[in-house]
């Protein structure tokens, strides 16, 4: 695995991008850096509390995270996000987690701590904020970006992206299923650590609007450590490697 390269693009844009060659070598790197914030965290308070991400990438950085050295047993894990659909389906990001990463790993099973979307989008978000009250700050939140620029179920132009509430629930979301449940941006700017993990061409078109300027969701997110394979990274920043 190649070393990763820091690029830092002109304002207005506040972060530094580290460049992976290919999303394999993103995922591990990602990987290694969580077991580095666990490590530090477990050794600092006695616990890590990270709130995990769905989608692709983050299932493959999942994937390497299992093989990574991480004291699972003082580990709780909360999700950023999730779609009001019923328990279990496979569609669910704490079902992506479960099967990509925690039932490979020797994590409490009360150590995880599940959104009930299945009751609907207001009363799990009211469930929810309630549970994780207790978890502020976050030490790590794991967070992916859409095409749209969208981060968790913070979507461009929907209300619950303007809510000041540390849970928030989404409806008419742009992507089935429209009723979700998020984490808000003030749960979100709250953590210790951010990581942003970003691949594909198709995530380049977003990133370029964030380097000039653009206030989408996952922008808003501040003082993030921001991933991108080379295939997502804006024209204008690409470097001859």
């Amino acid at each position: 695995m190649k070393a990763a390269q820091a690029i830092h693009p002109c304002p207005p844009w506040a972060y530094s991008f580290i460049v992976h060659d290919t999303p394999d070598d993103m995922c591990a790197a990602v990987a290694q850096r969580i077991a580095q914030v666990s490590a530090h965290a477990i050794g600092e308070r006695g616990l890590f509390r990270v709130a995990l991400a769905g989608g692709e990438t983050p299932r493959h950085c999942y994937e390497c995270l299992r093989r990574s050295l991480v004291d699972w047993k003082h580990v709780h894990v909360y999700f950023g996000d999730e779609r009001c659909l019923p328990c279990g389906d496979a569609r669910r990001n704490d079902a992506m987690a479960w099967d990509a990463l925690l039932r490979h790993v020797a994590i409490p099973r009360d150590n995880v701590h599940v959104t009930l979307a299945e009751r609907g989008a207001r009363i799990a978000a009211l469930e929810y904020a309630e549970l994780v009250q207790h978890a502020l700050p976050f030490d790590l939140v794991l967070l992916g970006v859409g095409e749209d620029g969208h981060t968790a179920s913070l979507f461009p132009g929907n209300p619950a992206t303007e809510v000041d509430e540390t849970v928030v629930p989404v409806f008419n979301a742009p992507k089935p299923p429209p009723e979700r449940v998020s984490l808000g941006l003030c749960a979100l700017n709250g953590a210790r650590s951010k990581i942003f993990l970003v691949s594909g061409a198709a995530k380049r078109e977003a990133l370029q609007r964030m380097v000039r300027g653009a206030a989408l969701p996952a922008a808003r997110v501040l003082d993030a450590e921001w991933h991108v394979d080379r295939a997502a990274l804006p024209d204008e920043l690409a470097a001859p490697h």
